[in-house]
């Protein structure tokens, strides 16, 4: 949605049920709107009509919250609300973007209109998630594609993966000067083929510490790391 100083519009629905319903915003009360091209408006709330809310814009703010390392989370399918979770942490975590894979020891299938309409929900989820951590560009969430589609895609990225047994240290690795592409197995990990083509594909295998991580665990931990080792957590130079 376009945005302009000046403008009153009407807030998308769900965006306006969560004004009313669970912010308990009244009219006159500030609000901070942005569309996900960057920055951000303030406004005040115009009027209110059951859970139809109205807004009057005023000053852009150029704010900018994104990280300077580009991460993409090549996530496999995680069964029940752990997809969700994911998400989540993700985008506050700072990821760039994230890519639903299908591996071959995924318990959860989808294709079609079902796998579709997952990913739209998953975007809805990192919309959510970056108006309760303030970024104001939000995530994408690629469309569901299989390990060796993904792969293809990191071609330019420093492809990273999780292994206890056989991983260098994360910080073994140097500064990241281009993008970072994270590939997480499913539940029951990468198989053997899968981790054979990774290899092929000049995927680097790093580990967090000898302990097995679950997959809902493993993006969010690597994610929090790389933002110490290389993006906006490390303390300032002196």
């Amino acid at each position: 949605m376009p945005l302009a100083a000046g403008e009153e519009i009407a807030l998308p629905e769900a965006a306006a049920r969560h004004a009313v319903r669970v912010l308990r915003l009244q009219k006159g009360e500030a609000i901070t709107l942005f569309n996900g091209a960057g920055g951000e408006y303030l406004g005040t709330i115009a009027a209110i009509e059951k859970d139809a809310v109205r807004v009057t814009l005023a000053a852009h703010s150029a704010a900018e919250r994104e990280s300077g390392l580009d991460v993409t989370l090549m996530q496999a399918l995680a069964t029940s609300d752990k997809m969700d979770w994911i998400v989540q942490k993700a985008v506050e975590l700072g990821v760039t973007r994230i890519q639903p894979m299908l591996a071959r020891r995924c318990v959860l299938r989808l294709e079609g209109e079902r796998a579709e309409k997952r990913v739209a929900h998953w975007q809805a989820v990192a919309i959510a998630a970056c108006e309760q951590s303030g970024r104001n560009r939000v995530p994408q969430v690629w469309p569901l594609c299989s390990l060796v589609e993904a792969l293809d895609s990191a071609r330019a990225a420093l492809k990273i993966s999780l292994s206890p047994d056989e991983g260098a240290a994360l910080n073994s690795i140097e500064a990241a000067r281009q993008p970072v592409a994270f590939f997480v197995g499913p539940e029951g990990g990468f198989s053997t083929e899968e981790q054979d083509a990774m290899r092929r594909a000049q995927c680097r295998f790093v580990s967090l510490g000898p302990r097995v991580l679950r997959t809902e665990t493993a993006g969010v931990a690597a994610l929090a790391a790389m933002q110490t080792l290389w993006g906006d957590w490390r303390p300032p130079r002196p």
